[in-house]
């Protein structure tokens, strides 16, 4: 057949099959979810009408200054991400393009996922709860902490819960606030022990940071190469690797003295 036809008709015959895999492979989904920055949330004060962190047992202080935990949004462990969506995205700063499953646990429905959020962020408010409380020598046995904050899951805001635990109960030890008046930012999980580790996504969070007034970043120290990559003008990255370096950081911040790390 291909005989009969001129060398241009022959050419475009040829180019139908490649044309139509082409297009299957723009619009066939892909293992990837595409990011952007989210909302952030300042834990010293409240979240759709309910206080972030609410104490009992223990006087506690007014706050000046703000702490805002920071998120992405990501397209859904659902969504379909087509080679057009993931080459629409891929050069723009306000994006990123991210394997599904360092988004989302592999194989696992909706519903699995969210319960698996959930009990990660519960695990977060207790070990945030667990290391504040063992950072100024209180027990638990006599202070109760009750973190709420609607519509977020995940471990990453486990830094900055504790820090509003102990600015709410203490500040910065001498009658001033851990802030020093600032929008302060940040991101990273906590354990029990006062360790803060990396959680992804530190790109978006601190346009997200930096949208929302914030003037420092708090940045868990293994993650401050991807922090400078896209870092917004105006904001101050501060690595941490500890809690009491956090808290030693924005004290030194505040008052104007003492040596405050930078990426």
């Amino acid at each position: 057949m291909l005989s009969r036809l001129t060398r241009p008709q022959a050419l475009a015959v040829c180019a139908l099959p490649v044309v139509a895999l082409l297009a299957t492979a723009v619009c066939a989904p892909l293992p990837f979810s595409v990011a952007q920055p989210g909302m952030t949330a300042n834990v010293l004060g409240e979240n759709k009408g309910t206080p972030v962190i609410t104490v009992s047992g223990a006087a506690t202080r007014s706050t000046r200054g703000q702490l805002r935990m920071t998120t992405i949004e990501a397209t859904g462990p659902d969504a379909r991400v087509s080679l057009g969506d993931v080459l629409g995205n891929w050069f723009r700063t306000d994006r990123a393009v991210m394997p599904r499953d360092a988004v989302y646990p592999s194989g696992d429905s909706v519903k699995e996922i969210e319960k698996h959020n959930e009990a990660q962020m519960q695990q977060s408010q207790d070990a945030a709860t667990q290391a504040a409380l063992k950072y100024l020598g209180l027990s638990a046995g006599k202070v109760k902490v009750t973190l709420k904050l609607a519509d977020v899951g995940g471990p990453s805001a486990g830094l900055l819960f504790t820090l509003g635990i102990i600015d709410k109960l203490d500040g910065d030890g001498s009658g001033g606030d851990l802030t020093g008046g600032r929008t302060v930012a940040g991101t990273g999980t906590i354990d029990a022990a006062g360790r803060v580790g990396a959680v992804g996504g530190v790109a978006l969070k601190t346009q997200a940071a930096r949208r929302d007034g914030a003037t420092v970043f708090l940045v868990p120290k293994a993650e401050c190469a991807d922090a400078r990559a896209e870092l917004p003008k105006g904001l101050r990255l501060v690595p941490v690797t500890t809690l009491k370096g956090a808290v030693d950081s924005l004290v030194a911040l505040e008052k104007g003295e003492g040596p405050v790390p930078s990426c």
